[in-house]
């Protein structure tokens, strides 16, 4: 009890407690008042089986933060003091994962829960780089030294689905009712083991309208450039979760001022700086703040594709005007060209993945195609799988007025109509587009050649192909070896002009060895 009102008198004063907390306050279910409902099954049965056999097993982290605020959590996070063994022997279907942070994923159907057993404080296991950032730690210890080896109070607290009751070492829940994020610890020891606690700051303060605790908050441009130091893939996955939370644009906006936009996205202040620029971007994040409101879906090759348009654009136009000698370059070679440079320039810092970026290029591809609205391109563009997006982003260059409005409602309507009504808009479409391009392309097949090849290339260029399901398990080289040599016999095999030629593809019998020569080799090994 003298230790609760310790750490309450120190953060009303203002001052962080760095001491170590061994006795949680025990917060009861009448107190905190959190609907059990809320509480996911898979959760609350992989804690009573692990209970059942004896080992501790609560609901960790944010899942009990956002019972507390009575939001639903999107998944569940289950601490216990039992091995990643012990609870894979213990559940039905268990796998444990990492290598440097070993899980194990508990797994119900659909749902998984992320099993995780108590860290210690303090040994002698845990390995850093040089920068201090923590890269391997599979030293296991009490509960209490788990609760301070995490990040905020609020995230720190434990939740028994089996009694309702709350164990809160550092102050959490009190920090949660006067929506305060503070640190555990010293901020700046916190942030150099894990860089990316600045952008979950960021994020969670944004989505949950906390304050950040002002030495947490002072810490983050101090340290900012560790985040130079954080693997690629994994900021990537912490910037999906900080534009997806329902508040992007105030992320965006406290990314920026704190400086951590730098190591994230290195032409954010360039494309903020252009007045259109800016204007897309945050109609961009508006756009998806609200998508997520009503509960709609939100794509990341959607997000980067409006995060990084501006840039492609002015890039875009550059090459457009760049090449003298074919009086400008082809729209569709020098859009492509904009695409690849700004996806290599980002992808140097942050790792998006290949199948965003695959349909990143689609949507932006696909744009040249909604302005063309003759011949077969519309019934094909409609069936494309990518449409759908390709149609959205068009609706928000239409905003800022850099597609004409009119090009929009055509495809609304072309889409709705039925077959006759549609035959007859692209011809009433072909008409136009003779008329108003007769005197451009009138006697210049040059033109007319260029203009064909660019449809090609657009074509091409939006073509969709599939990702095979096949396994994902690399190959070695010598089963690559094997297939491409397979691949080639047969290919070779094919041709029958070349019968004579064709080496067979018989396996040499393999010679037997007389019973003599096994014995006496036998004899010569013994």
């Amino acid at each position: 009890m003298f230790d609760y009102v310790k750490r309450m008198i120190a953060s009303i004063v203002g001052r962080n407690n760095h001491e170590v907390n061994k006795e949680p306050r025990i917060i009861r279910a009448s107190e905190h008042g959190i609907d059990p409902k809320m509480v996911s099954f898979a959760a609350v049965r992989t804690c009573s089986i692990l209970q059942q056999r004896g080992y501790k097993a609560y609901v960790v982290g944010g899942a009990v933060r956002d019972l507390l605020l009575g939001v639903k959590p999107k998944d569940f996070d289950v601490a216990t003091d039992a091995t990643p063994e012990q609870v894979k022997r213990a559940q039905r279907r268990a796998f444990i994962i990492g290598r440097r942070f070993r899980l194990v994923h508990v797994v119900f159907g659909n749902e998984i829960v992320e099993c995780s057993t108590f860290r210690a404080l303090d040994a002698s296991g845990v390995r850093k780089d040089a920068s201090g950032r923590v890269i391997s730690d599979n030293i296991f210890g009490e509960m209490w030294e788990d609760a301070a080896r995490r990040d905020f109070t609020i995230n720190a607290l434990y939740y028994d689905p089996s009694t309702g009751d709350i164990y809160d070492y550092h102050g959490g829940y009190e920090d949660i009712r006067r929506k305060t994020l503070r640190m555990i610890g010293y901020p700046q020891a916190r942030y150099r083991e894990d860089p990316v606690r600045m952008m979950r700051a960021v994020r969670i303060s944004a989505k949950l309208g906390f304050k950040i605790e002002k030495s947490a908050d002072r810490a983050i441009a101090e340290m900012a450039p560790l985040l130079g130091n954080v693997p690629a893939a994994r900021l990537f996955d912490e910037m999906i979760k900080l534009f997806t939370c329902g508040r992007a644009e105030e992320c965006l906006l406290k990314l920026r001022a704190a400086g951590l936009h730098r190591s994230l996205l290195p032409m954010l202040d360039v494309i903020l700086d252009e007045p259109d620029g800016e204007k897309f971007l945050m109609l961009a994040l508006k756009r998806t703040d609200e998508r997520i409101a009503v509960g709609k879906k939100i794509s990341p090759a959607f997000l980067f594709a409006t995060l990084l348009w501006p840039q492609v654009k002015k890039r875009w136009d550059a090459y457009q005007k760049s090449s003298t000698s074919n009086k400008g370059s082809a729209r569709a070679m020098a859009l492509y060209s904009a695409a690849e440079e700004v996806i290599a320039t980002q992808s140097a810092k942050l790792a998006i993945q290949y199948r965003f970026v695959a349909d990143m290029k689609l949507i932006w591809m696909l744009q040249l195609r909604f302005e063309r609205r003759t011949g077969k391109n519309p019934y094909t563009l409609v069936e494309h799988p990518k449409y759908r997006a390709g149609y959205d982003f068009m609706l928000l260059r239409s905003a800022l007025g850099h597609v004409l409005e009119s090009l929009v409602h055509w495809w609304e309507d072309f889409v709705d109509a039925d077959e006759q009504k549609r035959a007859d808009m692209v011809a009433q479409a072909e008409v136009e587009a003779r008329r108003t391009a007769a005197q451009a392309r009138a006697g210049s097949k040059s033109r007319q050649k260029e203009q064909r090849d660019e449809e090609r290339f657009t074509e091409e260029a939006t073509r969709y192909e599939p990702r095979s399901k096949t396994s994902r398990r690399r190959r070695s080289s010598a089963e690559k070896a094997g297939i491409e040599g397979q691949a080639s016999e047969a290919k070779f095999a094919e041709k029958p002009d070349n019968a004579a030629s064709v080496v067979s593809a018989k396996p040499k019998r393999r010679r037997r060895r007389p019973k003599s020569d096994k014995a006496e080799s036998k004899s010569e090994q013994s």
